[in-house]
């Protein structure tokens, strides 16, 4: 229809135009909310897979806590790296369901298991080396990058999440060492979680999930220390100088 204001003749939009260009809108937004549910489905089921990997792998791992020697230790070791290869073969699947630049519009989804991998990446370094695995050591291990621009990458909070789940493992490791008989392992866990602890202090941690996690790296190393107390106090502190077996 038509109406006239002031002697000017105004056209009016029909209304099956206007409806027209509405419903369009929409067209478009159902589609998009079908590709991305059809992509969270298509991680879902990887993660899912991913999940049961790191389930067995925990579940190898906790032989640490048995291990008397360092052969045994190394047996476990090598059982372990071909579950890793299985591990990373899944990430690979991960890495291709992932649309280029949508990697935190979907990160919820696998944080969770790529932080269980990440710890227990760092628990293999660890049993191999004595040492801390820096985020770029995981990451090779778990066939991702460093950095986001590189694209799949480990993000810094799941790596630090890894970490602190580590600190946690070897808190038990320290225990459980004295058990089979080793009293040397406690006191270099005892410095690795201190240094670890030192290190977490020159963070700002923005996560409340981290955050909360860290505040319980304080019970961590108190457990190792008293363990280290003990053992120094029965006079079974290793001399200085004295060589350590092999992790």
């Amino acid at each position: 229809g038509a109406r006239v204001r002031g002697g000017a003749h105004i056209g009016m939009e029909t209304g099956t135009s206007a409806e027209g260009g509405v419903m369009d809108v929409f067209v478009t937004l159902t589609a998009a909310l079908d590709h991305e549910r059809d992509t969270k489905e298509k991680i879902r089921g990887v993660v899912m897979e991913m999940e049961q990997v790191g389930r067995n792998l925990l579940s190898l791992m906790q032989g640490v806590h048995q291990c008397s020697t360092a052969d045994e230790g190394s047996d476990l070791c090598q059982k372990a790296d071909g579950m890793f290869l299985s591990a990373r073969e899944h990430v690979e699947m991960l890495k291709r369901v992932v649309p280029n630049g949508s990697y935190y519009q979907f990160h919820d989804q696998w944080r969770f298991v790529l932080q269980r991998l990440s710890f227990l990446t760092s628990l293999l370094h660890y049993m191999r080396t004595g040492q801390l695995a820096s985020r770029g050591d995981v990451a090779a291990a778990l066939g991702v990058c460093v950095s986001q621009d590189e694209g799949f990458h480990l993000d810094i909070d799941d790596y630090l999440m890894g970490v602190l789940c580590l600190a946690n493992e070897l808190s038990r490791l320290a225990v459980n060492s004295v058990i089979v008989g080793d009293f040397q392992r406690p006191f270099a866990i005892a410095e690795l979680l201190t240094t670890i602890s030192s290190g977490f202090r020159l963070l700002n941690l923005k996560n409340d999930a981290l955050r909360k996690r860290f505040d319980g790296l304080k019970y961590d190393v108190s457990k190792v220390e008293e363990v280290v107390y003990d053992l120094t106090v029965r006079g079974l502190k290793p001399q200085s100088g004295e060589k350590r077996p092999a992790p």
